[in-house]
């Protein structure tokens, strides 16, 4: 997996075109990605997205996680004593290789983490040689 990333909303990708979720801020989720023998795990941070104004899409090579927040106040009716807490949607792609089976790609969100499980294919799995002997 190529861990070089853009913010999808802000350039534009070969397989998807740029496009915002709604107008304001656009926030870079930060990632950790861990590798094990059957898998990547891509961890994600999007606090206050809900699972129904998330997406997950893979297209071409291109992992894109999109998510947006809705505001917790009205800002029009609010009066604000200080107001510091942006609200906004995330946005990122990640180039994904060969390696991966698009297919078995799983996600899962709790506490405003998204967790992505990424398989690899069978083939590039290490396998055990058997040894014969006499």
């Amino acid at each position: 997996m190529n861990t070089e990333t853009n913010v999808c909303c802000n350039q534009e990708t070969r397989s998807m075109p740029a496009g915002r979720v709604r107008q304001g801020r656009t926030y870079v989720p930060g990632v950790d990605i861990v590798e094990n023998e059957r898998e990547l795990l891509l961890m994600a941070d999007i606090p206050g997205v809900k699972a129904g104004n998330l997406a997950v899409s893979y297209e071409r090579g291109v992992l894109t996680i999109r998510g947006a927040v809705a505001p917790r106040q009205d800002a029009e009716k609010t009066q604000f004593v200080i107001r510091e807490y942006g609200v906004g949607d995330y946005c990122r792609t990640f180039q994904i290789g060969e390696a991966i089976d698009a297919t078995k790609i799983e996600a899962e969100l709790r506490d405003g983490v998204l967790t992505l499980h990424l398989p690899k294919h069978e083939e590039v799995l290490p396998r055990k040689i058997a040894i014969r002997t006499n």
